[in-house]
């Protein structure tokens, strides 16, 4: 699988395309005014502590207190000096046991503020690097799972030697080797080693220096983060269209990825970088609810609060032989388009995937294959189950960020998120009963309603009678007055 990265720069914002066979697959977006929080490390205190929700309440000087719940609660071990997490099976001790209101407390970022949710947090800390994560808190040495497994035991054993042992001198604390350090030599994993420990020796000075709701450490920003997590081997090239962001990538390229740095390309083209592959125009087609497939199916993405629903429709497609044939074919392509936009648009939590049903199970099978073979190229941790009595396919999909459209967008003022508002007509009879009502509690000279033109417009023309009516019956003159910056369901009455 050929992919190519496109960057494209401004002062107020980094753009982030990763194109698979000419086909945008990811959006990354990072405004300078709103970046990420993931993997930041602060120095948090208790706020509050929840023992029914097994939780507790971080401020770590942000606008909302984050959440920490006892699951993410680095624990120490009975007669041991080394904390760690409760053991698979065993119930983690209380939270209430573990932290107490006003404690300062070292937390790491897990998942971004979303919605109205505060920031997710751990007090495991774990720093990334070039080839390997580091685990300050544990001695544990893992390999990644991407790693083919006869490879592992050798590889362990030599990061076992490189890393040393605590009681033989060493500096102690657990790694990780990433996918990309699997070819790299003992120089190289010795300087990541060296590099990760001195970032948590800074980390720690920081924490005994700095109040409680300082930042101790920062993640890299999405530029970075383009060599270290979204560059690998299946990439052609990483275009960039600054100059001066190229030479910043290139000289941190250098020093932690150099098997990276021959793939940057500072674009010079005259078009603007996106519009190689029309990715605005993606962009645009990623934020709305319907999805066109090739054969003329299409779907239709629903995201809410609890869940997101893609509803699978034939529409104009009747290529196949017999109705069966058609229907299988939609799901195939479907499926591929699922997959496709779950990377898009970068949804998170439940999803509910609405296949058209399907008569034959080998159809069914078939269709599920071909969804997880497009998912499986997802660098994001996603679950899928089979199809369930009712024909829908359930899955999840690791939220860490905002989606797509809760970060370009915001709910409409007019419908409140909603999607629809109610009918001039509706409105009317609204501002009939609202203004009876105010007539039975005070005696004004007369009521003007002040709402918008359609609906002032419908007052003067078919529901005129009903508003001579009412006039009549609470013996008021009622005037209108037509208010073009109020929303149709908007409306004021004002007693004179």
């Amino acid at each position: 699988m050929q992919q190519d990265i496109l960057i494209n720069w401004s002062p107020q914002e980094t753009r982030v395309a990763v194109i698979e066979n000419g086909a945008v697959q990811e959006l990354h977006v990072e405004r300078t005014l709103e970046r990420g929080l993931v993997g930041n490390v602060y120095l948090g205190k208790v706020s509050r502590v929840l023992p029914g929700m097994q939780s507790a309440f971080i401020d770590i000087g942000l606008e909302r207190a984050a959440f920490l719940h006892v699951a993410d609660v680095w624990q120490r071990q009975e007669g041991g000096e080394a904390p760690m997490f409760a053991r698979k099976g065993e119930p983690p001790v209380p939270i209430e046991k573990q932290v107490f209101e006003g404690q300062p407390l070292m937390v790491q970022v897990i998942k971004d503020p979303i919605g109205t949710k505060g920031a997710r947090l751990s007090t495991q800390i774990s720093i990334a690097g070039r080839l390997l994560v580091f685990l300050p808190q544990d001695d544990h040495i893992g390999i990644s799972q991407k790693i083919p497994s006869h490879e592992r035991d050798a590889l362990r054993a030599r990061l076992q030697v490189l890393v040393g042992d605590k009681e033989h001198g060493g500096a102690g604390g657990g790694f990780i080797l990433r996918t990309n350090g699997e070819d790299a030599s003992d120089a190289e994993l010795s300087e990541d080693i060296a590099y990760l420990r001195k970032t948590w020796a800074r980390i720690r000075q920081a924490a005994v220096t700095l109040p409680a709701g300082s930042l101790l450490h920062q993640d890299l920003n999405l530029l970075q983060r383009v060599l270290r997590d979204l560059a690998g081997e299946q990439t052609q090239s990483i275009r960039i269209d600054s100059r001066e962001q190229f030479e910043l990538l290139a000289a941190f390229g250098r020093e932690f990825m150099p098997s990276a740095v021959p793939k940057l390309q500072l674009y010079k083209g005259e078009r603007p970088i996106f519009d190689l592959y029309a990715i605005d125009e993606e962009i645009a087609r990623a934020l709305g609810r319907r999805v066109d497939l090739k054969s003329g199916g299409y779907l239709i993405v629903d995201q809410t609060e609890a869940l997101t629903t893609i509803d699978v429709n034939t529409g104009g497609y009747v290529g196949a032989r017999n109705f069966d044939d058609t229907i299988f074919k939609t799901n195939l392509e479907a499926a591929g388009a699922i997959a496709r936009q779950l990377r898009l648009r970068n949804l998170g939590g439940i999803v509910i995937a609405d296949f058209i049903d399907m008569v034959r199970d080998d159809h069914r099978v078939a269709v599920l294959a071909e969804f997880r073979k497009h998912q499986a190229r997802d660098r994001v941790k996603t679950m899928i189950g089979g199809f369930s009595q009712l024909g829908l396919v359930e899955m999840t999909r690791k939220r860490t960020r905002e989606s797509l459209a809760h970060m370009l967008c915001e709910p409409c003022p007019t419908c409140t998120g909603v999607g629809q508002v109610k009918t001039a007509r509706s409105v009317c009879y609204d501002i009939l009963r609202e203004v009876l009502r105010e007539a039975r509690q005070f005696n004004p000279r007369e009521f003007r309603v002040v709402a918008s033109p359609k609906v002032v417009e419908l007052f003067l023309d078919e529901e005129s009678q009903h508003l001579a009516g009412l006039s009549d019956f609470i013996g008021k003159p009622i005037s209108l007055q037509a208010e073009s910056s109020m929303g149709q369901e908007q409306y004021d009455i004002v007693l004179l």
